[in-house]
């Protein structure tokens, strides 16, 4: 599978190049969703449906009676200026593809070229389902991101198991990370308003200051998980904004404050947010107020042990167990999570760092990859996903 992915090379970076040059919001991804149904149609033997999630696509190769596995890109850019300097960097100013999101729905059409030649040649039975994602950076008016769009038009119906991989432009090219068990954290955002009279400066008894509020309410929020979280359980609360003042001579009346929560345990996670809330009151005592305001963002990602074992599995296969770790990826946030919640599911960490020895971090105006590893994501995927239809891999279930 590795080396008929690696006879694809040429089209999987013109494709990610083509998505790269051409980047689009979260919910806006109407050329890229048109370049992805053209290219399935392309293909052949797939049947497509567009608007699935506001603006994704879903592919599906099936023949005859079996198990159904599901595989996962998403598509969305960031709002992020790029100076990459790439022949191939955005046209859209303003706009990049900051995060990999390129890659990853390059790498899941080289997935259907695949699975397409092993249903002619192999006779699987049973149904591959493509799922290209709109939105996994950001919400709809509603609060929802792409993943639960897409679950609630019917993309997840029927699925036995869901994969995916994320690149990692950190981590040395081809190395690959599927641990078992947590793979993201739950994320929530906060704002809030401490809220004092403010006035003169050089008249500070009469006023409610509010930045002199702030100093206490700081000194709790940062207290909060190092003495109000177990700390045998992972947990993350980070202020991102404060924002208080117009001039040196005037006492503001109010101070906002904005910051991220992020956790792997639900009672963790209330906590958190009941935490936040009691800091914040400390301002009352002293004669100020405020307001607070959570926006409740996606769940913890949990993968599948088994999912994930597969992965590994096939993984070492191509690269050498050497070169497959298990590590704890992080607290950072995946709305696959969603997905994983309707089926047992897991995703993989693919690294794609360039050998020059720059750190070009997501979500930054550098970021970019090494696309050599374009044909080992496709393959470890498409090869998973063949060995689950032809029953060489099972869930525990069907043993």
């Amino acid at each position: 599978m590795l080396d008929k992915a690696k006879s694809l090379s040429p089209e999987l970076i013109r494709l990610r190049r083509d998505i790269h040059a051409h980047p689009e919001l979260s919910f806006q991804e109407v050329r890229t969703s048109q370049l992805v149904a053209d290219t399935l149609h392309e293909i052949g033997g797939i049947t497509v449906k567009t608007g699935v999630g506001k603006t994704g696509v879903v592919g599906e190769l099936s023949s005859g009676d079996g198990p159904t596995i599901a595989i996962r890109a998403d598509m969305d850019a960031l709002p992020i200026l790029e100076k990459t300097g790439a022949a191939y960097a955005s046209t859209n100013d303003g706009v990049m593809h900051a995060c990999g999101h390129d890659a990853h729905t390059a790498m899941l059409l080289g997935v259907a070229h695949l699975l397409k030649d092993s249903f002619t040649t192999d006779g699987l039975k049973g149904t591959v389902r493509f799922l290209f994602q709109p939105s996994e950076e950001n919400n709809d008016s509603q609060g929802l991101s792409g993943a639960p769009r897409m679950i609630e038009d019917g993309a997840m119906a029927g699925v036995d198991t869901v994969i995916a991989l994320h690149v990692d432009s950190t981590r040395p090219s081809g190395q690959i990370c599927a641990p078992g068990g947590w793979g993201s954290a739950a994320v929530d955002r906060f704002e809030a308003w401490i809220t004092g009279t403010g006035g003169h400066g050089a008249y500070p008894h009469e006023t409610i200051d509010p930045l002199w509020l702030l100093g206490p309410v700081m000194s709790a929020l940062h207290g909060i998980v190092a003495r109000r979280i177990n700390p045998m359980q992972p947990a993350v609360l980070s202020l991102g904004q404060v924002h208080g003042g117009t001039a040196s001579n005037i006492i503001p009346p109010e101070v906002y404050l904005e910051g991220t929560l992020r956790s792997l345990d639900p009672d963790v996670r209330q906590t958190l947010l009941a935490e936040v809330d009691r800091a914040l009151s400390i301002v009352r005592p002293l004669g100020g107020d405020y307001r607070l305001k959570v926006w409740h963002g996606y769940p913890a990602g949990w993968n599948d042990p088994q999912v994930a074992g597969w992965l590994q599995t096939v993984a070492g296969e191509m690269v050498g167990t050497g070169n497959v770790t298990e590590e704890n990826m992080g607290m950072g946030a995946e709305d696959f999570a969603y997905m994983c919640q309707e089926a047992p599911g897991a995703m993989f960490q693919l690294g794609a760092a360039l050998p020059d020895g720059v750190e070009r971090a997501h979500h930054t105006n550098i970021f970019d990859i090494d696309e050599n590893v374009l044909p080992l994501g496709a393959a470890v995927l498409a090869e998973t996903a063949r060995r689950f239809l032809v029953g060489d891999l099972k869930l525990a279930k069907d043993n």
